[in-house]
C-alpha cells in the first residue's frame, strides 16, 4: 500500500511539474497574431523576431515578443530589467529561423527587418558583422537619425 501510495504521488508531482511554464529560453509565438510589444504589428516574419524573458521578483518569469529586435532593444532600455543578468534576450536566425541568444550572436547589416533597423542576427561570425552591444548602437542611431518611428510606444 505504501508503494503504491508512493508511486501515486510521484507520478502526480510529474503531471504537474511537467505543466507548468517553462521559466527560461524563448516561449512559443502565435505567428499571425500575436502583437509587438513595442509596436503592436503582428509577429509575423519568423526571421528576425525577438523575445525578452524577465524575472520579475517573487513571480514566474514573463515573456515580451517583438517583431525585430529593434524593438525589443529600444523596449528593453526603458526597463529596470536591462541591467537585470537573469534578463534573457532571444533572437530568430535570420537564416534559418532558429531562437539563438541575442547576446551572443552576430549581426548582418542591410537586411531587409520588419521594422527597417536592417539587422539579422545568426551564430556564426562573418565578415562585417556587428556585437550585440554594436547592434544595440546601430539601432539606437536609425531611431534618432531618421525617426522612422517617432510616435508613442509607451503602451
Amino acid at each position: 500500500m505504501k508503494l503504491l501510495l508512493a508511486s501515486i504521488l510521484m507520478l502526480t508531482t510529474l503531471f504537474l511539474v511537467s505543466c507548468g511554464q517553462k521559466q527560461t529560453g524563448p516561449a512559443d509565438v502565435k505567428w499571425d497574431r500575436t502583437a509587438c510589444d513595442r509596436c503592436q504589428m503582428m509577429l509575423s516574419d519568423r526571421k528576425f523576431s525577438a523575445q525578452v524573458r524577465v524575472f520579475p521578483k517573487e513571480k514566474r518569469s514573463k515573456v515580451y515578443q517583438f517583431d525585430d529586435i529593434g524593438c525589443a532593444t529600444l523596449w528593453l532600455d526603458k526597463t529596470d530589467w536591462e541591467g537585470d543578468p537573469k534578463t534573457q534576450i532571444w533572437v530568430t536566425d535570420y537564416k534559418t529561423g532558429d531562437w539563438i541568444n541575442a547576446r551572443t550572436a552576430n549581426y548582418v547589416k542591410d537586411q531587409l527587418s520588419p521594422m527597417n533597423y536592417g539587422l539579422g542576427a545568426t551564430n556564426n561570425e562573418t565578415k562585417n558583422t556587428l556585437t550585440f552591444k554594436e547592434a544595440k548602437s546601430h539601432i539606437k542611431e536609425v531611431e534618432s537619425k531618421l525617426n522612422i518611428h517617432g510616435g508613442n510606444f509607451s503602451h
